[in-house]
């Protein structure tokens, strides 16, 4: 992968995940360690928290935000990834990424890419905004 096939403004969008179900959710919690029931026990979520359904970790919609992120970028190149979560992801969303180039900056082993990454739901309502950098050759 090249710098050269980077140009600001250059913009790649994905589907990352469609009608999320309760069962990634609870194979986050495993995979993660974060059994927080606000996430893995429905009962819980609406009588305990108020909420009207269990709800996604914020990581797993960052992980899953990741995927676009090192698919374009290739993972071995990406120097940093970061960002927040902006509203909740809840059982049934279906999720898609957008990643927008903003630099490519010459360097002498290489080039720096930098670029923003926005979610969205199937409403159009933002999940998660971040930043994410690379090193290609």
């Amino acid at each position: 992968m090249s710098a050269k096939s980077f140009t600001p403004g250059q913009v790649f969008s994905t589907v990352v995940v469609e009608d999320l179900k309760r069962t990634q959710l609870v194979q986050y919690a495993g995979a993660s360690g974060d059994f927080n029931p606000m996430h893995t026990d429905e009962v819980y979520a609406i009588q305990v928290g108020g909420f009207p359904s269990l709800f996604a970790h914020g990581m797993l919609t960052m992980a899953m935000t990741g995927t676009l992120t090192t698919d374009t970028l290739g993972v071995a190149n990406l120097t940093r990834f970061g960002g927040r979560f902006t509203a909740q992801v809840w059982p049934g969303d279906t999720l898609t990424a957008t990643l927008t180039v903003l630099s490519v900056t010459p360097g002498d082993h290489g080039d720096a890419v930098e670029v923003e990454v926005h979610t969205v739901n199937q409403d159009g309502v933002e999940v998660f905004v971040g930043t994410a950098a690379a090193h290609l050759a």
